[in-house]
């Protein structure tokens, strides 16, 4: 086992892998997903999904991870050599590359409208103005470009920094700031005439709105928001101590995924019910309608701009994870040094980010499958990438790997946890994997509900 870099204390631990967990998935898809899913209906499925199987993949990704000390595709190969079981460990590298080239492109619009709230550019403009200005934007291909390479570049300096003075650090000082804007907002929210509406629509659940779709996609959102699957979450549980309380690291990132994606909710529904907004407007929600809807309140430029650099920091800290996932990869495997791995990666990620950016135009010939190249590095990671490697990551923790060195690693060397294991492996072999085939079935339309 080779001598490498790890997490220096338990919160910074704590605070990369919640920042991984914590993403635009969670300030910009779950406010859209709940609202469009019934609301506190949808939660409680949630919250039930990342209990009973994000939590549990959650723990089988880190216990692989710590176990080997090794990137996604060592970490297979430690555990089964000679054996065709490191295909999972290419098909995680292969997925961070792909949704690192699409999310990448998202992370730039997030810049864009911050520097748009920064000059006031929002001022007196409706949703359907502000809609066609974001239509140029990415119409252009030329201004999503521009600031996709500026995020990149960012992101490649704090993966060039290292595991503790890089990626821990700055998670260290993130992740707190995004807690502290969204409690600014959420406090701002209390003060709105549509607070009792939107806390109503969020947490006072009608069971009348579940059915197999709405559980569906309450899985899919417990799975995806947790970064499984991409291999993230065993290259960050490679670098947790062996004498950490994993359970403990992966309860506290499941309850702080759990609670930004609510308080994000908590902060944007009065503001929607307030100015009589539908909360379920879709993922326009984020970036057309709520920038109209700040401009209203008093205050309402410094909210805009705090907005808006809280999605900053929720797409950097998860670029941040996605990234290192590669930059692992080619120190460990390829022997390349730290600094020109990221540089590697960060030129490899802007040429593929600009290629989706130009995929966007109007008149832009690249298409494959009918698709643009962004929505199809979307479809593709989404609907089969992630789930097929967690699927498969599942199926080897529960069947083929060593019973004992699990459980050491789930226990801690037997000092957390031991009575809880026997219900983790039966949740790891039998209830995982079906609930994510069923998943899998349901994106490529072979069961529908």
């Amino acid at each position: 086992m080779q001598n490498r870099s790890s997490f220096g204390s338990k919160f910074g631990a704590i605070a990369a892998t919640a920042g991984s967990a914590i993403g635009l998935g969670n300030i910009w898809r779950f406010p859209y997903i709940t609202g469009e899913n019934g609301g506190a209906a949808f939660i409680i499925i949630y919250l039930i999904c990342t209990i009973l199987i994000g939590i549990p993949l959650l723990l089988t990704e880190f216990s692989i991870g710590r176990y080997t000390k090794r990137n996604v595709f060592g970490a297979f190969r430690v555990l089964k050599p000679h054996s065709h079981w490191y295909f999972i460990g290419i098909l995680g590298i292969a997925t961070a590359f792909v949704i690192l080239s699409f999310y990448c492109v998202v992370a730039g619009w997030t810049m864009s409208f911050l520097a748009e709230s920064v000059v006031n550019n929002f001022a007196g403009k409706s949703s359907l103005e502000i809609q066609d200005s974001f239509g140029k934007f990415v119409d252009s291909g030329w201004q999503p470009i521009i600031w996709t390479i500026i995020f990149i570049a960012m992101t490649a300096y704090i993966i060039i920094s290292g595991v503790e003075k890089g990626i821990e650090r700055y998670n260290k000082i993130l992740m707190p700031v995004l807690f502290l804007i969204l409690l600014i907002l959420v406090g701002n929210s209390v003060f709105l005439p549509g607070f009792k509406d939107g806390i109503n629509f969020l947490f006072k659940p009608d069971f009348s709105k579940i059915d197999g779709s709405v559980i569906l996609e309450a899985l899919g959102q417990a799975f995806f928001s947790m970064s499984l699957g991409m291999g993230t979450m065993i290259t960050y549980g490679s670098y947790i101590r062996n004498n950490d309380n994993m359970l403990s690291t992966a309860g506290s990132v499941a309850l702080t995924d759990i609670l930004i994606a609510l308080l994000a909710g908590v902060a944007i529904f009065p503001a929607v019910f307030s100015f009589g907004i539908s909360p379920t407007s879709g993922p326009e929600l984020v970036f057309i309608t709520l920038p109209n809807i700040f401009l209203q309140m008093p205050g309402g430029y410094f909210l805009s701009l705090l907005f808006f650099l809280l999605l900053l920091i929720a797409a950097v800290t998860s670029a941040v994870s996605i990234m290192e996932v590669l930059a692992a990869y080619c120190t460990e495997e390829l022997k390349i040094s730290r600094r020109k791995s990221g540089i590697l990666i960060a030129v490899i990620i802007m040429a593929m980010s600009s290629l989706c950016c130009i995929s966007q135009m109007p008149d832009s010939a690249i298409r494959i499958a009918g698709m643009n190249l962004f929505d199809l590095f979307d479809t593709l990671s989404a609907n089969y990438m992630m789930i097929i490697g967690a699927f498969l990551t599942t199926v080897f923790a529960g069947w083929f790997m060593s019973k004992a060195k699990l459980r050491n690693e789930f226990t801690s060397g037997g000092l957390y946890g031991v009575k809880l294991f026997p219900v983790f492996i039966f949740i790891v072999k039998f209830v995982a994997p079906v609930m994510i085939a069923v998943i899998f079935l349901s994106k490529i339309g072979l069961l529908r509900f």
